[in-house]
């Protein structure tokens, strides 16, 4: 124990000593560094070349000093003995490489290297030259490589030894790209040919892959004369040698396909087509009944190079559709797809998973033809494949409903009966799993389901589910997800009763639920209906359950509710939304006064203080909140559009018995849009009470061009002929008193509890099944007078707090 004791000492002390030197950054030339690093160990190694490069990196000293005192210490260890060691030191090189001049480079490194480079040094020297002289080649001119550099690199690539062949093979390309396409072809090809015939095969797999690397720079009389056979030549032998030469060759097959492209004869190329057909299915022909603790070591090894090769064709799949023609998806390629999808193999699946959307897209309006396999997919035991997959699962679903065409009259999925069970199967399954971050992936995607499925199909199947989650999942970032998707689902909901329904769910089972838990989720879903939906519809269903929460008995509950309090103040309008924000005074100043948890005062204090700074909106356009004013007057017109469309299609269905189509509606919503740049993810929203509608089509189109062209009016006339008489910032705090004197006042005795126990009441009947949904639409509702207001359900309202306390 003793002596680990002291070795650690010891190495804290050289590391220490290590430290010292550089930070003095002495004249000795770096002699003292030499010391330490000639007698330490791997560690101090490691931590020296570490080092070194963060000094480089972060220009600690200037490059002249740099090369001075720390190069020569980094040329000289790049041959230790031990391999860990003798790449960091390389790496540290390769980098420094890039910050010298040309002139340090040549007599400091290339100079030496022409002697490093002979086959009398060790193979590990010679190694180190060829990594060298790849990363030389950027930085000298062209006459200057063809003189120095290239003699060298002609002379390692006939080296003895097939490591060094190998190596400098790979390097290739990075010389071809520093000397050019004439010097490339004259020079590093026929060294390419050559090792392309090499005895040994990993040199032979190194000159593959470097051909195709380098398609780019050949022109076609190259490609088509010199490396198509050699390729040809190579895909043939294939199969006779090690399977690693497979698995290189299945990688880069799409490359080389795209490369050669255009100069294959049809049968060259249909040849080609049935080489990746059968990579395709390679291992999957030999049967055999034995178990897998039965099989030797050597065939579960080759069965893994196998999968290997079978993943490379999956990832290169998208690529072999161009090179097939998408047109001949269907005869030349589908039953490798659908063997692919359906392999045994999970990384198989997966990386098909992964380009499921890139097929889709290539296939445009031919994507009909992959509906099934979407559906296995979805279906996957395996939830890696499922999270590939819902990466994209938005666009794939888009693709699908139109056929991949832009204007489409009839969704596509609508043939596609097994797309909905597939989708649900896939979140139970996802729910079932530990694995909560795919589930609150999965949650997220579904939010596209409004654009390619029906809101009644949405209302049955999805938006019920969310409501389950949100009640009994214990994740919180899954139950956030479908917070918002549910409420993506009640934007685009086309029936008023099913909305109302909804908005009813949320505030009796959330808003006033017994749970506290249940009570914070609501919150969470207040903002996100903030953020969705129009100021006006917030204010109308949500505003005062949200408040009324600042009387809950849980000091997290009304903490959470403090830092939302912002939030619910921008949605108000003045001078039509006075009364609420009287109304959300009253509830800030019961909290300062009657507060007792400390961590919830101190919070709403500072909240009292940013709803002191806040800005109010005005019914008119400001010009500061002109562009939110706009989108949220893209909202409401949306809303509004949402019951104009209901209204409709119940006078078609009494006239004809036919609903109007999804795409029918997504038509005259789009036609109705002001010219905005809005985002595309904005979703319809839900109005409040149905307005009354023309009996008629004509009437509807002339009210509906009446109503645009007043709201334009407005829009236009507030943005250009009213900011002058735009309300300032005092006109506005005579509207809004200021709440910045309410915290000197926090210990007045404030004894009025009617507005609390009276819109306890009022929200408590109204809620009951046979009454309709309370509101507070703007320029209807009566400000709350305090001093009126009696305090007859001060008691009832007390009792209900202490029940609710029982039940946290």
């Amino acid at each position: 124990m003793s002596s680990k004791v002291h070795e650690d000492a010891h190495l804290f002390t050289q590391r220490v000593w290590i430290s010292l030197c550089l930070s003095r950054r002495c004249d000795c030339g770096g002699e003292c560094l030499l010391e330490v690093l000639h007698v330490a160990g791997v560690e101090i190694q490691l931590t020296a070349a570490a080092s070194f490069l963060t000094i480089l990196q972060e220009e600690s000293v200037s490059i002249h000093t740099y090369a001075h005192s720390f190069l020569q210490i980094i040329l000289l260890h790049l041959e230790h003995r031990d391999a860990g060691v003798s790449n960091a030191w390389l790496e540290t090189l390769l980098s420094v490489i890039e910050a010298l001049p040309k002139e340090t480079l040549r007599h400091e490194i290339l100079n030496p290297l022409v002697s490093k480079a002979q086959l009398s040094q060790t193979i590990q020297s010679r190694l180190v030259s060829c990594k060298i002289l790849g990363k030389l080649t950027n930085k000298f001119d062209g006459h200057t490589i063809k003189r120095e550099i290239i003699p060298l690199v002609k002379s390692l690539c006939q080296d003895v030894e097939y490591e060094v062949r190998s190596c400098m093979c790979r390097h290739l390309e990075n010389i071809a790209q520093g000397i050019g396409a004439d010097l490339t072809k004259s020079v590093v090809l026929p060294e390419l040919i050559e090792l392309s015939r090499d005895e040994g095969c990993s040199v032979r797999l190194a000159a593959f892959e470097t051909l195709v690397n380098l398609l780019d720079i050949f022109d076609a009389d190259d490609r088509s004369q010199t490396i198509l056979p050699l390729v040809k030549s190579f895909c043939e032998k294939s199969f006779k040698a090690d399977e690693s030469i497979l698995i290189s060759l299945s990688f880069h097959l799409g490359k080389l396909c795209h490369g050669l492209y255009g100069i294959f004869t049809p049968d060259q190329h249909l040849r080609f087509l049935e080489f990746y057909k059968k990579l395709c299915t390679l291992g999957l022909q030999q049967e055999n009944g034995h178990n897998e603790n039965q099989i030797p070591s050597q065939i579960l090894e080759q069965e893994k190079k196998y999968i290997s090769v079978r993943k490379n064709c999956a990832y290169n799949f998208p690529a072999m559709i161009v090179f097939v023609d998408p047109k001949n998806f269907h005869l030349e390629l589908y039953s490798t797809f659908f063997c692919l999808c359906h392999d045994p193999e999970v990384p198989v699946r997966y990386t098909i998973a992964i380009c499921f959307y890139e097929v889709s897209k290539l296939l445009n309006s031919g994507v009909y033809l992959i509906h099934k396999e979407l559906i296995t997919l979805l279906q996957d035991e395996s939830l890696e494949v499922l999270d590939a997959l819902i990466d994209h699962l938005p666009e794939i679903l888009e693709l699908m409903s139109t056929g991949g065409e832009n204007n489409i009259q009839e969704n596509k999925l609508s043939s596609l009966p097994d797309l909905i069970p597939a989708l649900t199967a896939a979140e139970q399954r996802a729910a079932a799993s530990l694995k909560w971050r795919t589930h609150e992936k999965l949650l997220q995607k579904y939010a596209c389901l409004p654009h390619v499925i029906s809101s009644d199909q949405i209302y049955y199947r999805f938006l019920q589910r969310m409501f389950t989650i949100m009640m009994t999942n214990n994740v919180l970032p899954v139950q956030k997800a479908a917070s918002r998707t549910l409420c993506i689902f009640l934007r685009y909901n086309r029936k008023q009763e099913q909305r109302h329904e909804v908005i009813q769910k949320l505030i009796e089972q959330l808003g006033q639920g017994k749970s506290y838990w249940s009570r914070l989720r609501f919150l969470d879903t207040c903002e996100f209906i903030i953020e969705i939906f129009s100021k006006s519809f917030f204010c109308k269903y949500f505003f005062l359950p949200a408040i009324e929460l600042t009387h809950d008995p849980v000091a997290n509950v009304r903490m959470k509710l403090c830092y939302l309090l912002p939030k619910v103040k921008s949605t108000l309008k003045i001078p039509a939304d006075k009364h609420l924000l009287q109304q959300l005074e009253m509830c800030v100043r019961k909290l300062l006064c009657q507060e007792k948890d400390k961590d919830v005062l101190a919070i709403v204090k500072r909240t009292v203080l940013e709803l002191d700074r806040m800005e109010m909106s005005m019914d008119s356009f400001q010009k500061k909140f002109y562009e939110k004013d706009l989108l949220d007057q893209e909202k409401e017109r949306e809303e509004l559009l949402l019951l104009e469309m209901e209204q409709l299609e119940k006078e078609k269905q009494q006239n004809d018995g036919r609903p109007m189509s999804e795409k029918t509606f997504e038509k005259k919503r789009r036609d109705t849009k002001t010219p905005t740049n809005l985002p595309k993810s904005i979703p319809i929203s839900v109005p409040g009470p149905s307005s009354s509608s023309p009996s008629t089509s004509k009437e509807i189109k002339k009210s509906k061009l009446i109503r645009s062209q007043s709201i334009n009016n407005q829009a236009f006339h507030a943005k250009y002929g009213n900011l002058d008489k735009c309300a300032s910032k005092s006109s506005t705090a005579a509207y809004a008193p200021s709440l910045s004197g309410l915290a000197k006042t926090s210990m007045i005795s404030l004894t009025d509890d009617s507005f609390r126990t009276r819109n306890a009441s009022s929200l408590s009947s109204s809620f009951s099944p046979n009454s309709p949904l309370p509101s507070t639409s703007r320029g209807t509702g009566n400000s709350v007078d305090p001093k009126s207001s009696g305090s007859k359900d001060t008691q009832p309202r007390k009792a209900t707090l202490k029940s609710r306390k029982s039940n946290p």
